[in-house]
């Protein structure tokens, strides 16, 4: 939870508010979005900006569709990846106010924060590739849970991304925000790349593309391991494969694509700071060496699209296998003293879906006027299981269960540009579910059905002076576990009752923001948000039961800003401050636990076409309450990455990075909660537990285009 802060800003980190280019993406129709996103690709610096956009971009199109919020925007792949990273996740946090970090092994998903929210793995930001979701609805570990390791940062030609329920489009998880990720079409260039870092980082990566019949034909693929500075080293191995065959554009053609990602690594969880003070582990420690996991995820999709003179229409659907064994070990000897804490988590499924939209473009009254209509699908189904372990070794069984959850969605948005300075978007969305879980705890089997229908409300005044004004209003909403809907007991003390979780959990969304570019290059935004969030239980994937929790309410203001100072320097900066509470009166305290107050970064890039390049960023992430009553907070986090290179002539380029620059002894997370080491009262001690941040590291890399 966090506490709005003005006093906590005045931080060095912000030597700020350097700036970069803003995405000309924004501005224009479909046809613009296209040829100004392939000019900005040949712009970012080094050997991992994307090879070139070909007729891909993310959204729904549609001339009326420019700019929906202050605080919504399209960002290209070579923005993206201009920015020197730990793990791919992190390119996300290309999108203001994002945090993307990591509590584990490097196979896990990232855990995420956004605008006063912890996010976990992905509860309340959706997060979709190539028209896929990546969140996992009645996961083993994490309802959402997006796991984002399976994504090439080189193959991404843009991202569009949306904060807010305010958008028809955005359904389950995307209260928060939403990340929209399209893969490239072709490149311009075949693409070879080697790196090689601190702590085992190894890393090759090729992209090929080539003409096949009437289309294009693209191959990728990448493998890695790395260790980390770990005293029991990570070992992550991960191979990961693209392939795609596609005709025309996305607003008239279509395209074939099928993917492969397989990981396996050992983990390094959270530790509690008392073992670190007392000396029984080094920072880079482990009171369980046997933790980690492995993951897969195959899928094959498509898309089509075509315009006509009614509009655009496009239709889109995909397969998921996905499978992943979590084994973690966060409280010891706390629930058995014997064999310790040590659990597994099984997800298997499959997964299937899609989605079919018409864009009517017409006018009303002599106005420019489009009315959207979209239908959307999906449907797990899922085994997933919680057993204890030891040592990877099976104890015994808490839960394995069988779920078929299925959804559908309908929704319309109309757009008017009434006069010059006038846009509205009006609109709603309607979700229906329904879920039959078969549990080996019968008392917890059963049916469960639920809707939700949400009003999107959008308006645009402007531009004056270079100046537009935005609101925007919004319901939204996020799916709990289905197992938690229809569980009764503890399967644990099935003497033990539960109280059930609602299906969908309703939230609304508030904005008013302004975007101003009345500088030339520069462009900046301002947005003051709210958003709440109803009571609700949530299931807990790592005991098997409900736990509840409460209405919340998060009330902040966002500053965003890129500059485009000359044609070879860019800056940025941005700056998130959340008041993060809860509603409703309770003696333990009104703060929201692990809800940050202030997120900022800054950075700048340098260089384009031949010669040298670098870039540098700062990221901040403040410190947050760990519980109720704010007794116990965190320490902020500011860690500082840089990269150097040179592009040759002849196509081959090196690049230097430099991760966590300063050698910042910070924490990736840090929780409060009980935990036992041996030896300790039979209650646990409650205390911090956090994961560290990696010391210094260098990655080399040499790519050559050809």
């Amino acid at each position: 939870m966090s506490r709005l802060s003005f006093g906590s800003v005045a931080l060095p980190v912000f030597a700020l508010f350097a700036f970069t280019l803003t995405a000309a993406a924004e501005e224009a129709q479909l046809d613009e979005i296209a040829v100004a996103a392939e000019s900005t690709s040949g712009q970012a610096a080094g050997p991992f900006a994307s090879a070139g956009y070909v007729n891909g971009l993310t959204g729904t199109g549609g001339a009326l569709r420019v700019v929906d919020a202050a605080s919504a925007g399209t960002i290209t792949g070579a923005q993206l990846n201009s920015r020197p990273v730990t793990r791919a996740g992190e390119v996300l946090e290309a999108v203001p106010g994002l945090i993307v970090t990591q509590h584990s092994g490097e196979g896990k998903a990232n855990q995420f924060f956004l605008r006063g929210f912890n996010l976990d793995h992905g509860t309340d930001i959706a997060i979709d590739v190539d028209g896929m979701p990546v969140n996992m609805r009645t996961n083993a570990h994490a309802q959402g849970y997006a796991d984002i390791n399976f994504l090439i940062p080189e193959l991404v030609g843009a991202v569009e991304f949306h904060k807010g329920p305010y958008f028809a489009r955005d359904g389950d998880f995307a209260s928060a925000g939403s990340v929209r990720i399209d893969y490239l079409d072709s490149v311009e260039k075949n693409l070879a790349q080697l790196s090689l870092g601190s702590f085992g980082y190894k890393r090759a990566l090729s992209i090929a593309s080539t003409p096949l019949g009437e289309g294009r034909l693209l191959v990728a693929g990448e493998a890695q391991t790395y260790d980390g500075p770990w005293d029991v080293p990570d070992r992550l191995g991960k191979l990961n494969g693209v392939i795609r065959y596609s005709q025309g554009t996305q607003a008239d053609g279509f395209s074939l694509t099928g993917m492969a990602y397989w990981a396996k690594w050992n983990a390094t969880n959270q530790i509690p700071e008392r073992a670190v003070s007392e000396g029984i582990i080094g920072r880079y420690g482990t009171l369980n060496p046997t933790d980690g996991g492995n993951s897969g995820r195959f899928s094959l999709s498509g898309r089509w699209s075509q315009t006509d003179e009614t509009g655009i229409t496009r239709a889109s659907a995909y397969v998921i296998r996905y499978q992943m064994n979590l084994f973690n070990d966060f409280t010891y000897f706390l629930n058995d003293p014997i064999n310790g804490d040590q659990f597994h988590q099984r997800d298997q499924r499959i997964l299937g879906g899609g989605e079919v939209a018409h864009i009517f473009q017409g006018s009303l009254f002599g106005l420019s006027m489009e009315n959207e209509i979209g239908v959307q699908t999906r449907t797990d189904s899922i085994r997933v299981g919680l057993f204890n372990t030891a040592s990877r070794q099976y104890l015994s069984t808490v839960l394995d269960d069988r779920v078929l959850e299925a959804s559908a969605a309908f929704y319309f948005e109309n757009r008017v540009k009434w006069t010059d300075w006038l846009r509205t978007s009006i609109g709603f969305r309607a979700d229906g579910y329904y879920a039959d879980v078969v549990s080996d705890t019968p008392a917890n089997s059963g049916k469960a059905r639920d809707g939700i229908v949400n009003p999107k409300l959008g308006l645009v005044l402007g531009p004056w002076f270079d100046t537009e004004i935005f609101v925007n209003y919004g319901g939204g909403f996020h799916s709990n576990d289905a197992r938690g809907v229809t569980a009764t007991v503890d399967p644990q003390s099935p003497l033990f009752t539960l109280n059930r979780s609602p299906f969908l959990v309703p939230s609304t969304g508030y904005e008013v923001g302004i975007r101003n570019r009345s500088i030339a290059g520069l462009e900046t935004s301002l947005s003051l948000f709210r958003l709440d969030f109803a009571s609700e239980n949530l299931f807990a994937g790592d005991t098997g039961t409900t736990e509840p929790s409460r209405p919340t309410r998060r009330i902040g203001v966002e500053w965003t800003n890129r500059y485009a100072v000359t044609s070879w320097l860019s800056l940025e900066g941005d700056l998130t401050i959340t008041n993060a509470r809860f509603t409703d009166a309770d003696p333990v305290g009104n703060r929201v636990p692990e809800a940050p107050t202030t997120i900022a970064s800054a950075g700048f890039t340098l260089g384009q076409g031949l010669g040298w390049f670098g870039s540098m960023r700062l990221r901040y992430f403040g410190p947050r309450p760990l519980i109720e009553d704010n007794s116990v907070r965190s320490k902020p986090t500011a860690l500082v990455n840089g990269r150097v290179g040179y592009n040759f002539d002849n196509g081959m380029s090196l690049a230097l990075d430099v991760l966590n620059l300063t050698n910042a002894k910070a924490d990736q997370i840090t929780y409060f909660y009980e935990s036992r080491l041996p030896g300790e009262p039979v209650a646990g001690i409650a205390d911090k537990h956090f994961h560290p941040v990696e010391p210094t590291a260098v990655r080399l890399t040499l790519a050559g285009r050809f």
